[in-house]
């Protein structure tokens, strides 16, 4: 049998382009005498689909286009999925299912079981778990069909601790008709520190059933969540034979099942790197295109201050969406060093990237006019550095009205768990693109950005962090080094520990307590902050919900 897997990017709601997406890879998989072509979940709809789920004619519209994908089904079968309603008296009005197509017409459906309700998602609020397990047959191979998770056998993953309570999975079920082939369609973000976990488990669930394994997920980016595609063949044994491009597009058709001694025909693809600092610069790279063509946008704009991260975002825009379509804006005060604004121009020409250079000065001196009778008896402190960053923000926002451009934030992960920024300055835009990176990540990854020729100029990667909005100012001067704070950070957000945990683990008491309290007290901020492309497995938005008003350490 040849089997075809379709790794495409979809667009949430957008049935009709999602529909002849699909419909155009079946002639593609046809064409090249494929038996069978598998799609990824949900992808009728795109996932995530999120509260376009409450919507009957999205429903309707999805379930009529599964129809007309299965007309392009004559002399090939198809595995698509999307949403299903539920024929059940009880729970939710819908399923996450996957539909089995074949001779034009649904040949069989089935419905995911377990439902992630765990960091960014929440399939528990639009569908009803399946409990119906069955086989499907073609030319003769018994296939068993899992969604996603229902593959998964760690925690968290939905109610797989309810499966283990009677010793079960719904693998386990479903192998009970002895299938010879298990095929998951599946909508896995990426994630760089869980992405080789991934497929660890998918190689041990085929070498402990001895089956073969198919595992097609989607590509591209959804706002702030960026799927990679690396789908997967994997043989009875556990070894993988065919990885797919890691984000980008790709149809690839392979022959199943492999028959001994032709091994050598498969890539066999050497595994994930323990550096996955490249893989993160081609996941960024593909979330802001991906936001800003499937947004129907073309243009960005950056202040560029001359510091590492503004540089560093500069440079994956342009590389995104073109040097000519990312325009940055040099906006020094009185406190700005000469050699920020060099270095930021020698970088924008560079690229190739258009830039003006505004200073807010005179508008500083202004606003300081203004308020002066009202603070005359106050010494000058962080209100007046904030002045400055929001006058940025203001110009930005200008060019970005006037000109049609979408403003991308520049703050790193670091900087927003600490509430190191300013609300309606630095922290303002459209996209986050560096948000779920620590400062030291930043750094790793300005040197993966200039590992083929600089383009970051070596200046700004050698000075020390600074936000000059006074004089001679350094972030030391209010957070711990980046590389004393960020592995603390890491253990409390991403690890989730507690403060007495990091200390244990011979952490500085002083330095857990001044950190964690920054943390805490910054929740209201990062309510705040634009969407955050998320390249970790515990980002900064809908994946980690804590409260604003709280009292915990």
């Amino acid at each position: 049998m040849r089997v075809a897997l379709a790794q495409l990017s979809y667009i949430p709601g957008d049935i009709p382009g999602n529909r002849e997406k699909i419909i155009a890879s079946i002639g593609i998989a046809k064409s090249g005498g494929a038996d069978l072509i598998v799609f990824s979940e949900l992808a009728v709809t795109g996932y995530p689909p999120l509260d376009l789920l409450l919507r009957s004619d999205i429903v309707n519209a999805s379930m009529t286009s599964v129809e007309e994908i299965a007309i392009h089904c004559t002399g090939i079968a198809a595995i698509v999925g999307g949403p299903s309603p539920n024929s059940g008296l009880y729970g939710k009005s819908l399923h996450n299912s996957a539909f089995f197509l074949q001779d034009g017409r649904v040949k069989a459906v089935t419905s995911k079981t377990l439902l992630p309700t765990y960091d960014i998602f929440d399939e528990d609020r639009y569908f009803q778990t399946g409990n119906i397990f069955r086989t499907v047959e073609l030319n003769g191979t018994r296939i068993a069909i899992t969604i996603c998770e229902d593959i998964w056998d760690e925690q968290p993953f939905g109610d797989k601790g309810l499966w283990r309570l009677y010793g079960v999975t719904p693998l386990d079920e479903i192998m009970k008709e002895n299938p010879s082939l298990i095929i998951n369609i599946a909508a896995n973000p990426f994630s760089h520190n869980r992405i080789k976990i991934r497929e660890e488990v998918f190689s041990r669930n085929a070498r402990e059933y001895g089956k073969p394994l198919i595992s097609v997920n989607q590509v591209g980016g959804y706002t702030e969540l960026i799927f990679d595609g690396s789908s997967v063949l994997i043989d009875s044994d556990g070894t993988v034979l065919e990885r797919l491009a890691f984000c980008e597009e790709e149809v690839r058709i392979a022959d199943l099942p492999v028959p001994e001694g032709t091994r050598e025909k498969y890539s066999c693809p050497a595994g994930f790197p323990e550096d996955m600092t490249a893989h993160v610069h081609r996941a960024l790279v593909t979330g802001i295109r991906d936001f800003f063509a499937k947004s129907g946008l073309k243009k960005a704009i950056v202040g560029l201050s001359g510091g590492l991260d503004s540089a560093v975002v500069l440079a994956l825009a342009a590389e995104a969406l073109g040097p000519e379509n990312t325009l940055s804006l040099l906006m020094p005060s009185v406190w700005s060093s000469d050699h920020s604004v060099a270095d930021s121009v020698k970088m924008a020409e560079t690229l190739g990237a258009p830039y003006h250079i505004i200073s807010i000065e005179e508008a500083r001196q202004a606003v300081d006019k203004t308020l002066k009778p009202f603070f005359a008896d106050r010494e000058p402190d962080v209100t007046e550095e904030n002045i400055q960053s929001r006058l940025r923000a203001v110009m930005l926002m200008a060019f970005a009205n006037k000109f049609g451009h979408v403003l991308l934030n520049t703050s790193n992960k670091s900087e927003a768990a600490t509430g190191y920024g300013t609300l309606y300055g630095d922290m303002a835009g459209g996209l986050s693109v560096i948000g779920d990176l620590y400062k030291t990540e930043v750094f790793r990854l300005a040197e993966e950005i200039n590992s083929q020729r600089e383009i970051i100029p070596h200046a700004i990667l050698i000075k020390p962090p600074s936000a000059e909005l006074k004089p001679d100012q350094l972030d030391t001067d209010t957070l711990p080094p980046y590389h004393l704070l960020d592995p603390v950070l890491y253990s409390y957000i991403d690890l989730e520990r507690s403060a007495d945990h990091i200390i244990g683990e011979g952490f500085d008491p002083e330095l857990v307590e001044k950190v964690i309290r920054l943390v805490r007290i910054s929740e209201f901020k990062r309510k705040q902050t634009p969407p955050i492309l998320r390249v970790s497995a515990k980002a900064f938005g809908s994946g980690r919900r804590i409260p604003i008003v709280a009292r915990y350490r």
